[in-house]
């Protein structure tokens, strides 16, 4: 669930609290909001989500993924949907409290360092090694991503194609907005869709699309210890989208954000053996299907994230690059 800020702050009138406790919770407090709804911890080792809305796919689709990705043994865990209800309209999931804390806050309320440290290196490394391992499924192709209107595999049986498509439909949604910041918008988009159909078969595993820093628990060795808030860009497709996604997205706002964002796309092109220029195009795709989720213009950070990545991007402003 994408935090927002002052997220454990509750409302002067929050009625959650006194229903968690009439459910036998006295002890519940809220953690962390978002896009999704609001996080309450309630002990005994489970939160409880309020979903401000219901995800396009259904709960029950959402609690199904959980449950194929569980089943498998990874180094770290996730999460895990014990119960869902709904009051007075509103769906609420209990689900099992994920252990550790925060790899670290948001680059645009923490510094970070000029140089990645190893430890963090490798945490990325492992999880997304981790995640590559878990094959994709039926339940998973069946997810909606958000701002779209329809399974993202619907019609498809390749991610690429799947991926593009999406590409087209983000694009006329709001496109005439991005445009007034890349003058070659219409010929940015053509080169990506080609860049996405011409990308070879690749295995199909779980994707969960949106590992930025909060969105990954360590302990206090710094290993990483879960993954949660599964739901963003959760879907089935080819690692190499995890990966170049996470290379993006780890440092957004920093003063080295573009320095990391290269440094993490090298590594994982020479650790994980993805091609830097299939890496390029699913970054510009990543770009081109979020970019108009929280604002549409460059008073919104991600708006002006997106805009900044596709302007450097070498497949988006400047045709293909590199050997696939």
């Amino acid at each position: 669930m994408r935090s927002t800020q002052n997220e454990a702050t509750p409302p002067a009138t929050d009625p959650w609290p006194r229903f968690f406790a009439g459910r036998g919770h006295p002890a519940a407090r809220r953690i962390g909001a978002g896009t999704e709804g609001v996080v309450y911890r309630l002990g005994d080792g489970r939160i409880a989500k309020v979903w401000t809305r219901r995800p396009p796919a259904g709960l029950e689709l959402t609690r199904r993924v959980y449950a194929d990705i569980a089943r498998h043994r990874l180094p770290f865990a996730t999460p895990e949907i014990l119960e869902v209800q709904q009051y007075e309209g509103v769906w609420v999931t209990y689900e099992r409290e994920l252990p550790g804390v925060a790899a670290r806050a948001d680059s645009a309320h923490e510094r970070y360092e000029r140089h990645i440290p190893g430890r963090r290196r490798d945490v990325l490394l492992t999880v997304l090694r981790g995640l590559a391992s878990v094959p994709g499924t039926d339940a998973m192709r069946r997810l909606t991503v958000q701002g779209d209107d329809r399974p993202l595999w619907r019609d498809h049986d390749r991610f690429q194609d799947a991926l593009g498509a999406l590409v087209a439909r983000a694009a006329h949604r709001h496109g005439a907005a991005l445009a007034r910041h890349l003058p070659d918008f219409d010929p940015g988009v053509e080169r990506t869709l080609r860049a996405l159909r011409s990308l070879p078969d690749a295995p199909v595993t779980v994707i969960h699309g949106d590992l930025v820093p909060s969105n990954i628990h360590t302990d206090a060795a710094g290993r990483p210890v879960a993954v949660l808030d599964f739901g963003f860009c959760t879907t089935a497709g080819d690692p190499a989208f995890e990966a170049a996604v996470t290379a993006a997205v780890w440092d957004m706002y920093g003063p080295y954000a573009e320095e990391h964002t290269a440094e993490l796309t090298r590594l994982f092109a020479r650790e994980l053996g993805h091609a830097p220029a299939t890496l390029a195009a699913y970054q510009a795709a990543y770009a081109l299907t979020t970019y108009d989720l929280f604002g549409l213009d460059d008073n919104d950070g991600h708006f002006r994230w997106c805009a900044g990545l596709l302007r450097r991007n070498a497949v988006f402003a400047a045709g293909e690059a590199g050997d696939r």
